[in-house]
């Protein structure tokens, strides 16, 4: 993807700014974990790690400039992040990602929560939201998980 120029990136107002920007931190950890994976599932996944990554690596941009848009100033990247559990091998890197997924599924749900009819955020944040479903669906399969595809993606859990 290449940088959107201004006028392309829809300007969040009001609660939807924090939205988006939690959105930007559900990215930022979704990419690192990407790259966190790749060194337990190489070989038959090495497309598809790197179309996710890239994936949200654009979603990463396209959020931070649609924050400062809105004056805003983008959440920064951590220098890694805590996985919810040790990735150790294979199938806990699938998990990784599979949480990875349905965490930014919910977090641009919730920008979608947050959004005013008319503003230009809806159609970016429901691509999102749709591109992680489809992208966690692929990874349940991979990962032997049923059933393989949420019947609301980004809808909290518990």
């Amino acid at each position: 993807m290449t940088s959107p120029s201004s006028s392309q990136v829809p300007v969040p107002a009001g609660p939807a700014v924090d939205a988006v920007q939690q959105a930007l931190a559900a990215e930022h950890a979704a990419s690192w974990s990407y790259g966190l994976v790749s060194a337990f599932l190489g070989g038959d996944y090495a497309s598809a790690l790197g179309k996710g990554r890239a994936a949200h690596d654009d979603r990463r941009e396209l959020a931070a400039a649609m924050i400062r848009r809105s004056g805003g100033q983008p959440v920064p990247a951590q220098a890694s992040y805590q996985p919810p559990k040790p990735v150790t091998d294979a199938k806990s890197a699938l998990a990784l990602v599979v949480t990875m997924e349905s965490a930014t599924a919910a977090a641009w749900r919730a920008v979608l929560e947050r959004t005013e009819p008319g503003s230009g955020l809806r159609a970016p944040a429901l691509a999102a939201l749709t591109d992680s479903a489809t992208r966690g669906t692929r990874w349940r399969i991979a990962a032997g998980v049923t059933p393989a595809a949420e019947a609301l993606p980004g809808t909290p859990t518990g």
